[in-house]
């Protein structure tokens, strides 16, 4: 496949929304993550999946399965090979976002769910590598402001998943926008008006 032909080689809805405990699990583990982002630059089969992650293809299965079944992977074409069929599988949306759905008696949210913890822990050897490019800042604005902002983001965030795939090094790409307990100035006190000089009578100007 050409590094300038669109990604992935599949129709691909935009989004899809987990709220399940079940669908949370099921991307809380690693190796699953990782099948997901892989099937975002095209439609892999279990062999293809197994071969790039290094797992046994009974292995690799057995996770594709629980993708499937959790409503993120999905069979986009098949290919017959010595009389069998062989099954490409895909994403069911480019961008899976998170509906926290929390039960009567839940205290805590699946780490899963938290992208920076992940990206964080992710990041560690980079970090120790001195090849991590990060920035945090923290700045007051509306609710709506940040709302808007946020679309940009997401648009940004598009662009970069459908940057040509070439060369040997996958990079993440971490964004967040939250509200903070950061401290605020208080509101400026008006600068006092300089007081008017009177006016000076000519007559008196020094010579």
């Amino acid at each position: 496949m050409s590094i300038n032909s669109p990604l992935p080689d599949y129709e691909l809805p935009d989004t899809v929304e987990l709220t399940t405990p079940a669908q949370l699990r099921a991307i809380a583990d690693p190796l699953r993550s990782s099948l997901l982002d892989l099937v975002l630059e095209r439609a892999a089969t279990v062999s293809e999946l197994a071969t790039a992650v290094g797992r046994p293809k009974s292995t690799v299965a057995h996770h594709v399965g629980v993708l499937v079944d959790a409503g993120m992977l999905r069979v986009v074409r098949t290919r017959r090979v010595r009389a069998i069929d062989e099954r490409y599988y895909g994403r069911t949306g480019r961008t899976i976002t998170i509906g926290v759905v929390r039960r009567p008696g839940d205290m805590t949210t699946p780490v899963c769910v938290n992208g920076l913890s992940v990206a964080a822990a992710e990041s560690v050897p980079a970090h120790e590598d001195d090849t991590l490019y990060s920035t945090l800042r923290h700045v007051r604005i509306p609710r709506e402001s940040a709302s808007q902002f946020w679309r940009r983001v997401e648009a940004l965030v598009r662009e970069f998943t459908a940057l040509p795939r070439s060369g040997d090094t996958v990079y993440g790409f971490a964004v967040g926008l939250y509200p903070t307990d950061q401290p605020v100035l208080p509101e400026a006190e008006p600068e006092a008006q300089p007081e008017a000089q009177p006016a000076q009578d000519p007559s008196t100007d020094p010579a």
